[in-house]
Formats: C-alpha cells, structure tokens, sequence
C-alpha cells in the first residue's frame, strides 16, 4: 500500500471512529453520571453503616478488591467497543491461575510464572478471536463455549484440585502494605491496574490500532469498505483482552496464594456489567477506559457495602443481579433516544 494509500484509509477510519459532538457530551455526561452514582453510593453506605466504611483502610480495601475486575474491565472495554463479548474470561482467570502456581511448582522464578500466566491469557484470547473470525460465528456463543474448554482444561491442568506455590513477590502484589511500604499509599496490584487504565485510554484515543477497534464496533461492513482488515483487527482485540484478563489473573493468583480451577465463576459477569455501567455499550463503538474503572469501583463499593452492613450472600447475589438488569436497561435506553 502506497503512502498516499495509508494516509487516506487513516483519515476514513478516524472519521468512522470519530463520534460526533453530541456523542461526545454523552460520553462524558456517561462517566460524569456514572462517577457521581459512586459517590452516591459510597455516601449512602457511609450513613447506613457508620465513619468506618470511609475509612482509610476501607478505601485501600475497595481499591485492593476492584483490581482484578478493574484491569479484566480494561480487556472486556476494547472487545466490547470493538462489537464484541468475551464470556470467558472467568475461566480463562482460573487457568491463568492454575498456570502460574505450576510454574512456581517447578521452580520456575516467579516473575516468569507471571509472564506464563500472562501468556496463557493471551494465548486464550487470540484463540477467541480465531474462532469468532474463522467459523463467523457470533462472539457470544464462540466465548460460552470456550467458558466452558478453559474450565475443563483448568481443571484437567490442575488434576481436579488445587496447587500450591511457596510464597513469592507475587503474593504481595495485591496485599495489604506491611508498615515499611506505606509510602506507596496502596499495593502494586492498584498501581499497574491504574496504569493499564491509562495506556487503554490512550490506546483508544490515538493510537490507529483504537481507532480501527471503534469503527469496527461502530459499522463492520463500512469499515471493511473503508480498507480496515477486519479479522486481523478482530484477533488483535481478543488477544490484547486476553492478555490483560491474564494479568488480572496473575493477581488472583496473587490473592489466593494457589492456583484454583474452581475459582472466578462469574466473573465475566462483573466484569461486563462494571463495563455496561461506567457507558459502555453492549451494541459496540461506545466506552471508556475511565468509565470502565469507575464503573468497576461501583461494583465492589456495593458488595462491601453489602458486607459491611451484614448482609447475607444471597442478598448481595439479588443486588448484583439487579445492578446488571440496570445497566443493561439503561445501555437500550440511550440507544433507543439516539436511534
């Protein structure tokens, strides 16, 4: 392709990803909106359950809490801009896992367990987008099925049970800070979680590889007409999703010390919903890294709070389900006045 060539497809994609202004005041009217239900929720936990739920110690431990869903959100956020779903993502994590404690079981160093794990995450994704590319079937249903291939092959991994791995640095990633570390403010788990928030922002906002992912989840057909290679774009996105899934499972790993196949059962619900919430939409072209967090800080604000006040699990299951009815009702509703 000629200079000439690549400077016109660049200028087509950006205008096809390049939301009008009413587009843009909804964006951040999203994540306004979706910032101050935060703040809304945090104060009305704080009232119902005492000065204790904004404690310093508290805030550490939401933030330590949302690290995981946080950075899975990040992966969930391209895919789902990019027209997509990932429903594996629970399993992928539990092998994740399961991956890192074998490497550390066979003496592996343990920052190579992680970049094992890591590659296992993003080994899952590209197989994902693969598949969705190849036998063009819909995301949703390729993903249910993987769901349930990494769960088996966790398992299977793992000899139906748990492995355990001596004590590293990784199982300090997401810990509370022993008293000589406090000038960090929170543990290297929420720092890398903040970062890959950033690096999805800009990824998104100006890098060509972002803007191809929204215009494709904006209009397949007119981006494959305006030059976007389509599958290539499609196997990107799940594998640069997996990946990150992959880190959020090296943090679980780091949560539980062990690598468990049984771990992360819906997850990818929270995940999803966390994404839906802060203005994603299930419809594709529409999300924010930004948006993503905020909305992934609300769910964990909601189950400690839930905790907090003693409530039993099934009420925080009745809740979580609610939140993502919401999220989704109200996802159709914006379309619906956009339409």
């Amino acid at each position: 392709m000629t200079d000439q060539a690549t400077e016109i497809l660049d200028y087509k994609t950006t205008e096809l990803a390049k939301p009008p202004m009413s587009a843009h005041l909804m964006r951040w009217l999203n994540v306004g909106g979706s910032f101050l239900a935060l703040l809304v929720i945090f104060g009305l936990f704080t009232f119902m359950s005492g000065p204790r739920f904004a404690s310093v110690a508290n805030i550490d431990k939401i933030f330590r809490q949302t690290a995981i869903v946080g950075v899975g959100a990040m992966g969930m956020t391209l895919i789902m801009i990019a027209g997509g779903i990932d429903l594996s993502v629970g399993s992928l994590v539990a092998l994740v896992t399961v991956v890192t404690a074998k490497a550390l079981q066979m003496g592996y160093n343990p920052w190579i367990a992680a970049i094992a794990g890591t590659v296992a995450g993003l080994v899952g994704g590209a197989i994902n987008g693969t598949l969705i590319t190849m036998l063009r079937v819909v995301p949703f249903i390729v993903t249910l099925g993987t769901l349930l291939i990494y769960r088996g092959v966790a398992e299977w991994f793992a000899h139906d049970q748990k492995i355990d791995a001596d004590e590293t640095i990784l199982t300090n990633l997401i810990g509370t800070l022993p008293p000589g570390q406090k000038w960090m403010i929170f543990p290297p788990a929420v720092w890398f979680m903040l970062l890959i928030v950033l690096a999805m922002a800009c990824l998104l906002r100006y890098t060509r590889f972002g803007r191809h992912a929204v215009a494709l989840g904006s209009n397949e057909l007119t981006a494959r007409l305006c030059g976007i290679r389509v599958p290539v774009v499609k196997i990107a996105v799940y594998s640069v999703g997996g990946m990150l899934v992959g880190i959020a499972g090296v943090m679980q790993f780091a949560r539980l010390t062990v690598g468990d196949p049984t771990v992360a059962v819906g997850l990818e619900l929270d995940i999803i919903a966390a994404v839906v919430i802060g203005g994603g939409s299930l419809s594709g072209g529409e999300g924010t890294a930004l948006g993503s967090l905020i909305g992934a800080l609300i769910m964990t604000v909601i189950q400690t709070g839930c905790s907090y006040m003693g409530w039993e699990n099934h009420v925080q299951l009745i809740v979580t389900g609610m939140i993502i009815i919401i999220a989704v009702t109200l996802d159709r509703l914006r379309h619906r006045k956009t339409s």
